[in-house]
């Protein structure tokens, strides 16, 4: 079965445009029509997707929402005793856009013979790497229920602490953004305005004004030169990040910034520790659990000092002892990991070291959002009060010459 477009008029005249599910096109059609509607145009939605550049435009990308949706009501469906295949059909009503159609493709590949994991292997840029390899995990050890209970879990929690970050750093960027403003505005059009009449008069201004009269001739006279560099710092930037050795030398950066580096150190932490407790709770083999967490980690040096120590672990069997030598995870870290590896409980003491240090993090984030809008405040009181300064230097003096 396919997911088909259609635009259609009611009796009334009224204009609809909707999906249906049916096994042909022609099917789609005559379903249709035994709604009473008069057909304008059907096709594939598929098709429609591919064809049209500026229906995909308009057409809104998967979200991590939609997905955390999806798994944790295909979870409550699961194990309320629905089978996988009808549970996918229930779902395809609860959807629209490229969700839906993900859905019903998915639905019909099962159709077809074909596990769970792997119709979701085919969107990559849906459900990554850990997840289709959870899912996999499940169907073979006959938890997929709870596996995706899991992995709701943590794709709600991943989403709150990017949520959080993201949070904690828009307001002092908004509040950066309105000092840099304001500041070119008074430097373009009240500084040359006030200040620029007396220096044609040749009067002696006070140093703060000058060099204020300076910045504003700069930016008149250049703006244009400004603005290219602008723009060409920030491609170039975005360049060196997108290329493999720009992104590696960023991540050395971050570890050797002192509150970045604590920052970025837990959680890579908290992301090892929670990711390789599922798989291994799932029942994947250590090796590829570590060898999945490896891509897990945002930072490339963190997750090459990972990739390093996993050869040892696969080798050896032991985890604690090659995890200390990363120098990546503190030491109650390292002794938790490794009472659970003599108890046989790695997967529980994984799980408690991520909580524990999730909840630092957390707080850590809270601490600096605290900290930085009062500096930020601070600094755009420096920047606007020294413009404000050197325009009212000047009248001052005359007021007092007066």
């Amino acid at each position: 079965m396919a997911l088909y477009e259609y635009q259609a008029y009611t009796k009334a005249g009224k204009r609809v445009r909707a999906t249906i599910d049916a096994a042909s096109l022609t099917q789609a059609r005559d379903i249709i029509v035994r709604q009473g509607f008069y057909i304008v145009s059907i096709q594939a939605s598929s098709t429609l997707a591919q064809g049209s550049l500026f229906k995909r435009l308009l057409t809104p990308a998967i979200s991590s929402a939609d997905v955390i949706l999806f798994t944790k009501q295909l979870a409550i469906l699961l194990k309320s005793g629905v089978p996988l295949l009808q549970a996918c059909e229930l779902l395809i009503d609860q959807f629209k856009g490229k969700m839906r159609s993900l859905i019903v493709e998915a639905r019909d590949r099962l159709k077809e013979g074909v596990s769970f994991a792997d119709a979701l292997e085919k969107y990559p840029y849906v459900f990554e790497n850990l997840y289709v390899q959870l899912v996999r995990a499940g169907e073979q050890s006959g938890n997929l229920e709870l596996i995706l209970q899991r992995l709701t879990a943590y794709l709600e929690r991943r989403q709150e602490v990017r949520k959080k970050v993201v949070g904690a750093l828009r307001q002092p960027l908004i509040q950066l953004v309105i000092a840099i403003a304001i500041s070119v505005g008074l430097l373009t059009f009240v500084v040359p305005q006030l200040v620029g009449g007396l220096a044609s008069q040749g009067k002696a201004l006070p140093t703060p004004t000058a060099i204020a009269l300076a910045i504003s001739n700069l930016l008149i006279a250049h703006y244009f030169a400004i603005g290219v560099s602008i723009v060409s710092l920030v491609i170039g930037f975005l360049y060196i990040r997108s290329t493999t050795w720009g992104k590696r030398m960023i991540d050395k950066i971050k570890l050797k910034l002192p509150l970045v580096s604590y920052i970025t150190k837990t959680g890579a932490v908290v992301q090892f520790s929670y990711t390789l407790s599922m798989l291994l709770e799932g029942g994947v083999h250590l090796a590829e659990a570590l060898k999945i967490v490896t891509h897990v980690i945002d930072n490339s040096v963190l997750a090459t000092a990972i990739s390093q120590a996993r050869e040892d672990i696969v080798k050896e069997g032991r985890i604690a002892d090659y995890l200390e030598k990363t120098k990546m995870f503190p030491l109650i870290a390292i002794y938790l990991i490794r009472t659970g590896e003599s108890s046989g409980q790695l997967d529980a003491m994984l799980n408690t070291v991520a909580v524990n240090y999730e909840k630092e993090l957390s707080e850590k984030i809270d601490q600096l959002t605290s900290l930085v809008t009062p500096i930020m405040l601070f600094f755009m009181a420096i920047i606007v009060g020294g413009i404000v300064l050197a325009v009212m230097l000047p009248m001052a003096e005359m007021g007092n010459a007066m």
